[in-house]
C-alpha cells in the first residue's frame, strides 16, 4: 500500500472511552468492556451490526512463554498476555485512497505494546489488520502466537453457514458450505463457567501456503445474508478459527502460531514484530463479499502496466512440450502463436537442460542455457524469433532451489540455504535458498539480471515445486516456522526490488499451479497460476472458482486445444480462459486452416472484453461449482457496465435457466461471444435470468448481456 502525508490526524490518550472510525462503506465502533479491554462492538453499517461489549472480544490475542496457557481452555478467559492489553492512546487519518487507524494498548506488568494497525480503501467494505509488537519493557519476551484480528459479537453457529476451499494439486479452488453449528457443538458448559472449546480451526502448512487450503473463509448469515469474507495474507503458515463466545460467533485470523507451525520469536527490550495482514470484507451476500475484496486486492496490490493491458500469453509447457524445448520444437510454434494473436511467449521448463536423459531435476541452479536444445545460435535465437514475431520472450525459472549436482550448491555458502541443526536440508533431491541471507541474494540478482537485463527477457514465470515443513533455522530464529516466514518475506522483498530494477518485467507466480495463491505473494507478481490440470474436462470447476482466489486478470487459465480434439472440445478449452488471463498452448503448429481460425477467433474475443476485465468482479449465477457438477457458470460485472457469462455443460440436460439477480427485473440484450460456430448454442433473456441451451457436450458459451 503506497500513500502521502496524513490527510487528517486524530490522537486520544484516555484510557476509557468508545470512538468510532471508517468511511462511507465501512463504520467501526470501539467501546471499552468491564475488564477494562478495548473491543469492537460495531463493524458495518446496518442496524444489526452493533453488538454487546459483553460478547465482543478483545482486539488482539496474544500468548507468549510463562504468560498465559495457549490456544485451549484459557483463550478468553483473562490469562493470556492478550487479555491485559489496555488502550494507551490511537491515531487515524488518510494515505492516498486510504483511511487507516492505529491504536496502541499497553500491558504495564511485561512493558509490551501492541500497535493495532487497521486500514481500508476509501468507499470499499473491507477492513485490513496487523498488530506490531514492542517490547518496552526490561526483560526479553518470546511471543508463541498473536491475532492479526480477532472479531467478537458474530451471530450464533445456529444461524451460520461457513465456507471454505480445499485447494489440491489439479484440483484448486474447490468450495463448499456447512452449517457452522455441524462443526462447533452446542455445548452446554454455564455450570463450569467457561466458554465451548468447540470450534472449527483450518490451517495452512509448510512453504507451499495453499497446499490444502485457500488462506479464506467466509460466514454467510442464513436469514439476513450478510457475509463476513477473509483472506490471510501469509506467505508461510496460517490459522483461522470459528467458535463460540457469550452466546455468539468470534472469528480469529492469525498467521503461523507455535502449535502448528513451530513459529516462535523473541523480543529483546526496543524489539519489534509485526504480524501477516489480514483482511475481512463485507456484503449482503457472498458475491458482493468477493466483489469487495476483489476490490480491495486491487488497491493492495503493487501497480503494474499488465494490470490494465492483459497481454495474450503463449506458453509451451501444457499438453505440448511438457518441459522438452528445443530450437527445432519453438520455432514452428513461436510462429503459430504469433498468427493466433498471442503477445508473449514463455518457454517452460527445461530450457537449461543438457543432459541426454532430461534429468535435470536435481541439477538446477545455475540457470544457463542448453547447448545441446539450442545448437546453433544457442538460446538468442529462440528469443530474437519471438521478438521478430511482435512478441514479448519470457522463461520459466525455480529461484528458490538448487539442485544437491549443482555446482551452485558448492560454490554458495552453507548459512545461504534452509538447515536444521547446522545440517543442510534436502528435499527431493534439491536444496532450499534462503533469501535473507546476502549470498543467496546475490546469486538470483545475477541471474536475473542476466536473464532481462542481457538477454532482453520481458516475462518470468517464478515456480517452486518441493515443499519444505516446517521451515529452517538461521542464527537468530528461535524456531523453524519463524525461519521460514522469514524467507519467504525475503522472498518478496527480492521480488519487488527485481520489478524496481526492471519495471517492463511481467511476474507469474506459480508453485506446481496454485499452491502458493496467497494475498502477499498476489500483492507483488503480475500473474497467478491457477492449476497444472491437464485434462480440459477437469478444468472448469477450477477456472469457475478462480476469482475467489485472484482477480480476473492475474487468474491465468489454460487454454490447450490440440490438432487431434474436434471444434467442440477445441471451444471448450479455449471459452474456460476468457474470463481470466488466456494461458495459449497446444500444437497451434500442426492444426488445420479451420480449427486455427477457432483459435484466433478465440483469441480476438479476448482481446474485445479484457478492458473490461481489468475492473470487473466476480459473480457466480449458480453458486460457487463443485467438482463433478455438470452444469457450471462464472459472471464478470462490469460496475455501471455490461456483464459477461461463461456457461459450461459437461452433461445433464440440455437446457438451463440461469438467475442473474443484479439485472433481475430489467431489460438486457443478450449476445454470444464465443464461440464461432453458429450451432454451438443459444442464450435468451427472460426479464431475470438466462435461458441457455448447450445441444452437445461439452460445451460452452460466453454470453454478453447488456442492459
Amino acid at each position: 500500500m503506497t500513500g502521502t502525508a496524513d490527510a487528517t490526524s486524530e490522537v486520544s490518550n484516555s484510557p476509557e472511552h468508545a470512538f468510532s472510525w471508517g468511511h462511507s462503506a465501512l463504520a467501526v465502533e470501539f467501546a471499552t468492556a468491564p475488564d477494562g479491554t478495548l473491543r469492537i462492538v460495531r463493524l458495518g453499517s446496518g442496524p444489526c451490526d452493533r453488538v454487546d461489549p459483553d460478547s465482543a472480544l478483545p482486539l488482539v490475542e496474544l500468548t507468549a512463554l510463562g504468560h498465559g496457557s495457549g490456544w485451549s481452555g484459557s483463550r478468553f478467559t483473562g490469562t493470556a498476555l492478550g487479555s491485559r492489553l489496555r488502550h494507551r492512546a490511537h491515531h487515524s487519518g488518510r494515505r492516498a485512497e486510504w483511511e487507516w487507524l492505529t491504536i496502541e494498548l499497553h500491558d504495564r506488568a511485561t512493558g509490551l505494546t501492541a500497535f493495532v494497525e487497521l486500514s481500508s480503501p476509501t468507499g470499499v467494505p473491507v477492513l485490513r489488520s496487523r498488530v506490531r509488537l514492542r517490547n518496552e519493557g526490561t526483560e526479553p519476551l518470546v511471543v508463541q502466537s498473536v491475532s492479526s484480528l480477532l472479531l467478537g459479537g458474530l451471530p450464533s453457529p445456529d444461524a451460520l453457514d461457513v465456507h471454505r476451499a480445499r485447494n489440491d494439486w489439479l484440483a484448486e479452488c474447490r468450495w463448499w458450505a456447512e452449517p457452522l453449528r455441524a462443526t462447533v457443538a452446542d455445548i452446554n458448559v454455564q455450570v463450569h463457567q467457561h466458554d465451548s472449546r468447540a470450534a472449527l480451526v483450518l490451517t495452512g502448512r509448510g512453504s507451499w501456503p495453499t497446499d490444502g487450503h485457500l488462506a479464506m473463509g467466509a460466514l454467510t448469515e442464513r436469514d439476513g445474508g450478510r457475509t463476513w469474507l477473509w483472506q490471510i495474507e501469509s506467505p508461510a503458515g496460517w490459522r483461522w478459527d470459528l467458535g463460540e463466545h457469550a452466546r455468539g460467533g468470534y472469528l480469529a485470523l492469525n498467521g503461523p502460531t507455535d502449535a502448528e507451525h513451530q513459529w516462535r520469536v523473541g523480543l529483546a527490550p526496543g524489539e519489534e514484530h509485526t504480524t501477516v495482514p489480514a483482511a475481512l470484507a463485507l456484503g449482503p451476500g457472498f458475491d458482493a463479499a468477493m466483489g469487495a475484496l476483489t476490490s480491495y486486492r486491487r488497491a493492495v496490490r503493487r501497480p503494474h502496466p499488465d494490470h490494465s493491458t492483459l497481454p495474450v500469453v503463449f506458453n509451451d509447457y501444457m499438453n505440448t512440450l511438457m518441459g522438452d524445448p528445443t530450437t527445432k520444437k519453438l520455432l514452428p510454434l513461436i510462429d503459430a502463436a504469433a498468427q493466433a494473436g498471442a503477445e508473449y511467449f514463455c518457454v517452460d521448463a527445461g530450457w537449461y537442460d543438457d543432459s541426454a536423459d532430461g534429468g535435470w531435476w536435481d541439477s538446477v541452479g545455475a540457470w544457463l542455457p542448453s547447448a545441446r536444445r539450442f545448437p546453433d545460435g544457442g538460446i538468442r535465437v529462440v528469443l530474437d524469433r519471438i521478438r521478430e514475431r511482435g512478441m514479448v520472450p519470457g522463461l520459466w525459472l525455480e529461484p528458490e532451489v538448487v539442485g544437491v549436482r549443482s555446482p551452485i550448491a558448492s560454490e554458495l555458502p552453507p548459512e545461504a540455504f534452509f538447515r536444521r541443526d547446522g545440517v543442510r536440508l534436502a528435499e527431493q533431491g534439491r536444496h532450499q535458498l534462503d533469501l535473507r541471507h546476502p549470498a543467496a541474494r546475490a546469486h538470483l540478482d545475477r541471474t536475473v539480471d542476466r536473464i532481462v537485463g542481457a538477454w532482453g527477457v520481458g516475462y518470468l514465470k517464478l515456480d517452486y515445486n518441493i515443499v519444505v515443513d516446517p521451515g529452517t533455522c538461521a542464527p537468530g530464529d528461535l524456531a523453524p516456522g519463524a525461519g521460514l516466514l522469514g524467507h519467504t518475506q525475503a522472498y518478496l522483498e527480492w521480488l519487488s526490488d527485481v520489478l524496481d530494477r526492471h519495471p517492463g518485467l511481467v511476474v507469474e507466480n506459480c508453485a506446481s499451479g496454485g499452491m502458493r495463491m496467497d494475498g502477499a505473494t498476489l500483492a507483488v507478481a503480475q500473474l497467478q497460476s491457477t492449476s497444472d490440470q491437464q485434462d480440459p474436462l477437469s478444468y472448469p470447476p477450477i477456472a469457475a472458482s478462480a476469482p475467489t482466489a485472484a482477480p480476473p486478470e492475474q487468474g491465468a487459465v489454460w487454454a490447450y486445444p490440440q490438432p487431434e480434439f474436434d471444434d467442440d472440445l477445441i471451444n471448450f478449452t479455449l471459452g474456460g480462459a476468457l474470463l481470466g488471463r488466456i494461458h495459449l498452448s497446444g500444437h497451434l503448429d500442426r492444426m488445420s486452416e479451420q480449427q486455427f481460425g477457432l483459435v484466433r477467433d478465440a483469441v480476438s474475443t479476448y482481446k474485445s472484453i479484457r478492458g473490461e476485465l481489468a475492473t470487473a468482479v466476480p459473480f457466480w449465477p449458480l453458486g460457487l461449482p463443485e467438482w463433478t457438477d455438470e452444469w457450471l457458470a462464472l459472471g464478470m460485472r462490469v460496475p455501471g457496465g455490461s456483464s459477461c457469462i461463461t456457461v459450461w455443460r459437461r452433461g445433464g440436460e440440455a437446457e438451463l435457466r440461469l438467475p442473474v439477480r443484479h439485472l433481475a427485473g430489467r431489460t438486457a440484450r443478450t449476445e454470444i461471444l464465443h464461440p464461432s460456430t453458429p450451432d454451438a448454442g443459444t442464450a435468451a433473456w427472460d426479464g431475470d435470468g438466462l435461458r441457455v441451451t448447450l445441444p452437445r457436450t461439452p460445451g460452452v458459451l460466453l454470453i454478453r448481456l447488456t442492459s
